[in-house]
């Protein structure tokens, strides 16, 4: 009689998850052993039991309900909402596989879901109230309102490791009458000349730097055959940063309570919304009226005691950091370049 040869049980790794929590923290807690994983195929990592990690997901789909009708799959939900799956190793196929292990439940996976009533935030729509009123009705005593103190504790999550960030920036000046810039003139303008900006009213000068020199020099929006001076700067290494770049990314469900979690589901879509006032491209006539509520959300990041804010580029890949001190970095090393060419992207308007 043949014996039959003892299943070999799938394990998972770091790199089957987009979560940072989950990857750095959780996984390397409850690893046991290294190997090849079952499920992204990489090799060489730290591995758990997907059953393990039970309990935490338990917690996170617990914002979902049963949903036959007009619902998605779960695995949707966790790749959209939380960006838990979000890998490029990762298919939906697998993490669905991955899902079902994960909860000991073949069929939930399979099953249709929406997001809980409790998933509801205000804090969206008093913001949207908040910019239409400061742009358009009433500047400095608004009446309208959102949850600040919500606000503060989210932006805690946002707060940018040093790890990830770079300790040289760059920030480019289009070169006028044929006058290059010395080190003293690439830093931010002097206050009486300190224009609109996207994180600065006027009069309160910021010092914007890109995390490129591509980044940067695409930021000031030369013509081909302009001369634009680059300076590169060197900033400390323990800055207080807000990351408003990918919030989703940022903030991970693992390190909330459960109660938590319906509403911090709303208030990420809420932070999206608050980086997307940084990003979003702005006609330059119309700067003055549409910077208004990027400037106030700065102003209270800055309140919350951070250095600056991190935002992604509307033009390029890099990234973008609005500086509240301008005198935070040393004199930069500058050079000289002469742009050859640009490139223009454009949808059908709406």
């Amino acid at each position: 009689m043949t014996r039959a040869m003892p299943l070999v049980e799938k394990l998972c790794c770091a790199e089957c998850f987009g979560d940072r929590h989950l990857r750095e923290e959780i996984i390397p807690t409850l690893s046991e052993c290294t190997g090849r994983c079952s499920f992204c195929k990489a090799t060489n990592q730290q591995l758990v039991t997907p059953r393990s990690l039970g309990d935490q997901f338990g917690a996170v789909i617990g914002v979902y309900v049963p949903d036959d009708e007009g619902g998605r799959p779960l695995v949707e939900w966790l790749m959209g909402d939380w960006l838990i799956f979000k890998t490029a190793s990762m298919s939906a196929e697998k993490a669905q596989i991955l899902l079902a292990e994960i909860l000991d439940d073949g069929e939930i996976v399979r099953r249709n879901f929406s997001p809980s009533e409790q998933c509801q935030t205000v804090n969206l729509d008093r913001w949207r109230d908040l910019k239409e009123e400061l742009q358009h009705r009433n500047r400095f005593f608004p009446d309208s309102d959102f949850n600040k103190e919500r606000l503060a504790e989210l932006l805690d999550q946002l707060l940018l490791d040093s790890i990830y960030l770079p300790t040289q920036w760059f920030r480019a000046r289009i070169v006028k009458d044929g006058r290059q810039f010395g080190a003293d003139e690439m830093g931010a303008p002097p206050k009486m000349r300190a224009g609109q900006g996207r994180a600065n009213p006027a009069g309160i000068p910021y010092l914007y730097l890109a995390s490129s020199k591509k980044t940067a020099v695409a930021e000031v929006r030369p013509h081909p055959g302009e001369t634009v001076c680059v300076g590169t700067f060197n900033t400390p290494d323990n800055l207080k940063i807000a990351d408003l770049r990918n919030p989703r990314a940022s903030i991970s469900p693992f390190q909330f309570d459960d109660s938590d979690l319906p509403a911090l589901r709303g208030d990420v879509e809420f932070l999206e919304n608050l980086g997307a006032e940084l990003t979003r491209p702005v006609v330059p006539t119309a700067a003055a009226i549409n910077y208004i509520p990027s400037q106030y959300l700065c102003e209270f990041i800055k309140k919350q005691g951070f250095d600056g804010v991190a935002y992604a580029s509307s033009i390029e890949a890099g990234m973008n950091l609005a500086l509240f001190n301008p005198d935070i970095s040393a004199e930069p090393d500058v050079e000289t370049v002469i742009i050859e060419s640009v490139s223009v992207r454009y949808r059908l308007y709406d």
